[in-house]
């Protein structure tokens, strides 16, 4: 999913990661969610531009859901623990 670097849409990422777990049967802490995706955003677009994009794939490792955060030649990733 890709989304404005700023601005109101990048809002609907812990959403849409907490969908992703749900969609793979488990359980995510929103707030760890949310904080999570706002640390691999501030490290792959801290002073972004208007009009720059951040790309954010999701995936499950193990018990985790991996977030991978990619914008402007940077990237980083997260794991975020699951309940089942």
């Amino acid at each position: 999913m890709s989304v404005p670097a700023r601005g109101d849409l990048r809002g609907i990422v812990p959403d849409a990661a907490a969908k992703v777990a749900e969609l793979i049967g488990r359980r995510a802490d929103a707030a760890a969610l949310a904080g999570a995706i706002d640390a691999v955003a501030a490290h792959v677009a801290p002073e972004a531009h208007a009009g720059q994009e951040i790309t954010f794939d999701f995936r499950q490792a193990g018990g985790d859901l991996l977030i991978e955060a990619h914008c402007d030649g940077r990237s980083s990733e997260v794991r975020c623990p699951l309940a089942a």
